[in-house]
């Protein structure tokens, strides 16, 4: 069981080529099927994203690399694109697709662009890290809610 937890880290690890940290209550994993499991307070860390929830499980392909991950229960992350866009929030699901590097969210996704002051409410948010896309989609009775913060224009009287 210490081998499989050692490699499943360590091959995660190489694929991010960065170090991979997941500390969770309990893990179990098959080596057979490819899925870990990490349960009860799962936090995840690699370079700069971060990534905490309830349930975590990790699947690998046939060479033990993962090919995703899924996060359960309470999620809430932040993630640093390629092109240095700063987001975090909070969702009941995130997908991560760690050889496309895209992130789906799931269930009250409430996602911020911090360093462009940016929110993006809905039920369902993809975030491409790459490109440095967001779509978003709206419950079924709920729209998508995007809030800009803009800028106060200093020529304008107090009266208008």
């Amino acid at each position: 069981m210490k081998k499989t937890i050692f490699l499943t880290i360590f091959l995660t690890a190489a694929l991010f080529s960065q170090e991979l940290k997941v500390k969770a209550k309990l893990f179990n994993a098959d080596q057979k099927t490819g899925v870990s499991v990490f349960e009860g307070d799962v936090n995840i860390i690699r370079g700069s994203d971060e990534l905490n929830a309830s349930i975590v499980t990790i699947y690998t392909n046939e060479k033990q690399e993962p090919i995703k991950f899924i996060a359960e229960g309470n999620a809430s992350f932040k993630i640093k694109t390629l092109d240095g866009a700063l987001y975090e929030g909070k969702a009941q699901k995130v997908i991560y697709l760690p050889q496309e590097k895209e992130y789906h969210f799931s269930k009250e996704v409430h996602l911020k662009q911090i360093n462009e002051k940016k929110e993006i409410i809905g039920d369902e948010v993809v975030l491409k890290t790459i490109e440095g896309k967001a779509y978003a989609k709206g419950a079924e009775k709920e729209p998508v809610i995007m809030i800009f913060n803009m800028a106060q224009d200093s020529n304008k009287s107090k009266n208008d």
